[in-house]
């Protein structure tokens, strides 16, 4: 992304502006820490770290869009379109998508690892995956809907996919076994599941000022969260019971994997 023209540079900027801006950075360090908890190279998953990071900004930048989300802020400072306008966030986001596959594609060696890291991120992108979560979000609260079980398919497929493709590529860059592979999967689906409920509990609670983004939004939408379903205490006690399982998923790991435990820690009692 280096602006190698003067006609892209208004797009480069944009997008520097977005995914240097802040944030917690959870799914690049997940990738780092899980590539650590299998014995692999830190230099090896960078590629994939830098991707799955870009991907999430493009998501960020078209979730906060008028059409989708339609929020004003993002990490304290004004969202992509508001600093840049719509269709220069549109063209940022899209270009952080199709950049982050260029990425995979030439910055893996190994050719078999590289395919399975495009597949995976692919997949966690896409209709099954944070795609088909937003469609299915935005047709709840068009609707009005208040089902259970299409809050958790959102929520699933939204946030913890991508979440989940996080740590499972930290496994596919350090080529661990399917066994642990398969331990990160459920740690990294159980993970995303507590961080996006923490998330619904900190739009009802928290301030606009600590969370980077505006607070209240989800209620003043109508959006379809654990929050409005079942309360706070409840969403509470099922964030914790969803960080419970996912430190449960990495007990083949042992203390290696004491870092990613902490990450389940902090997801449910993080404050921004």
């Amino acid at each position: 992304m280096n602006g190698s023209t003067d006609a892209a540079a208004g797009l480069y900027e944009a997008m520097r502006y977005m995914v240097l801006g802040g944030g917690k950075k959870l799914r690049p360090a997940l990738v780092l820490l899980a590539v650590e908890a299998c014995g692999g190279s830190a230099d090896a998953a960078m590629p994939a770290a830098c991707a799955v990071e870009m991907v999430h900004i493009y998501s960020l930048i078209h979730d906060d869009l008028p059409a989708m989300d339609n929020d004003d802020l993002r990490h304290g400072r004004p969202s992509c379109h508001k600093a840049f306008g719509e269709a220069m966030a549109i063209l940022a986001g899209d270009t952080l998508l199709t950049e982050a596959f260029t990425l995979l594609a030439t910055g893996v060696e190994d050719a078999a690892v590289s395919r399975r890291l495009v597949g995976e991120l692919a997949s966690a992108a896409g209709a099954e995956g944070m795609a088909g979560g937003q469609v299915a979000d935005l047709a709840a609260e068009r609707e009005g809907l208040r089902d259970a079980r299409l809050l958790e398919e959102i929520h699933r497929r939204k946030t913890a996919r991508l979440i989940e493709a996080s740590v499972v590529m930290g496994a596919i860059s350090a080529r661990a076994s399917e066994r642990l592979e398969r331990s990160l999967r459920e740690y990294g689906t159980h993970l995303g599941l507590a961080f996006q409920v923490a998330d619904d509990i900190l739009d009802a609670v928290g301030e606009t000022q600590v969370l980077g983004k505006t607070a209240g939004k989800d209620a003043a939408a109508g959006k379809l969260t654990f929050v409005s379903l079942f309360g706070l205490e409840a969403a509470r006690e099922r964030a914790r019971e969803e960080a419970d399982a996912a430190v449960a998923a990495l007990e083949p790991f042992g203390p290696k994997a004491d870092r990613l435990r902490e990450v389940a820690r902090f997801v449910v009692e993080r404050t921004f």
